[in-house]
């Protein structure tokens, strides 16, 4: 995982550092050249919660996309407009505020994302996306963050009239 820190685009291979699913702790790079631990992010409960729950995922990535965040601030839930969207994200789940880095948040998360959501929007605070490999994690963040632009784009060009007048792409 990311240690603490780090920004996301300026990741290198010191960016990063390995622990233990079963209790956090962080495992000791042989190869580091370096004696000092690089500490892990302030997220990590949340990271370890969600493998726990989901054997099936290898990659979390936790970001703040800034219009995700401002649509759930403002009571609006992301539209899956496109196939991709539909196909790739397929649902989002939204988890009430808790402090960053909380136990809470971590249950939370966990429990949203148990029966297989991949997409989980932390409520004005960011979001957390699953994947079984970075790959495919990446691409739902993509996908996350377009349809949050796009969602916001067509609540502007409608007045902002409400969710009825910005359609999810019909089942396929």
């Amino acid at each position: 995982m990311t240690a603490a820190g780090t920004w996301l685009d300026r990741l290198n291979r010191g960016s990063f550092t390995a622990v233990r699913v079963t209790d956090g702790s962080v495992v000791d790079d042989e190869e580091s050249s370096t004696t000092e631990r690089v500490r892990p992010s302030t997220e990590l409960a949340l990271h370890l919660a969600v493998y726990r729950a989901r054997p099936d995922v290898n990659a979390v990535v936790h970001l703040h996309p800034q219009t995700a965040i401002l649509l759930d601030a403002m009571g609006e839930r992301i539209r899956l407009i496109t196939t991709d969207h539909a196909a790739y994200v397929r649902s989002i789940a939204v988890v009430g505020f808790h402090p960053p880095g909380s136990e809470a948040l971590a249950t939370a998360v966990a429990e949203a994302v148990a029966d297989g959501t991949d997409c989980v929007i932390l409520s004005h605070h960011g979001c957390s996306i699953l994947g079984s490999t970075v790959e495919w994690a990446h691409r739902r963040v993509v996908n996350v963050d377009e349809a949050a632009r796009l969602t916001y784009q067509a609540l502007a060009l409608t007045g902002g009239i409400g969710p009825r007048t910005v359609p999810d792409c019909p089942p396929w």
